[in-house]
């Protein structure tokens, strides 16, 4: 389970919205408490992906590495990444699956229609390597 504030769960769906129609992205930073990662932060980044934003998202890494850095200096890590789909449901696509890398972090997705935010799903990134990896479906629970 992925556990984070409300303020936290808003600002990646109005970063979503604000990216329209392109994808937005960034990174969440908390910590981990058993199988629940408690999200602390979102640190929204620039799409950095060379191709076309409308519908593949890249973090430039610079901006990873600040993210890192920002993390530890509050005793925290990086437990996961967020990004939007503009005008597309809020579930992985098979080029999501293939460039996700960090095993055991959580993946947000957010469907964007029309400019505004719709559902918010998060999966779980499973498997122990490169060729057994594979997302599960991962509950999301908003505190206040």
């Amino acid at each position: 389970m992925i556990q984070m504030p409300e303020s936290v769960y808003l600002q990646i769906r109005q970063h979503g919205e604000a990216a329209y129609p392109y994808e937005s992205c960034g990174i969440l930073i908390g910590t981990v408490s058993g199988a629940t990662k408690l999200v602390t932060s979102a640190v929204p980044v620039p799409n950095s992906s060379p191709g076309n934003t409308r519908n593949h998202y890249q973090i430039a890494p610079l901006d990873l590495i600040h993210a890192e850095r920002q993390a530890r200096a509050a005793k925290h890590e990086i437990v996961g990444f967020y990004h939007s789909h503009p005008d597309h449901s809020a579930h992985w696509s098979p080029t999501d699956l293939a460039e996700a890398h960090w095993l055991d972090c959580t993946y947000v997705i957010t469907s964007i229609n029309h400019g505004e935010a719709a559902e918010t799903r998060a999966f779980h990134l499973n498997g122990t390597q490169e060729d057994d990896k594979h997302f599960q479906t991962e509950k999301i629970h908003i505190t206040n």
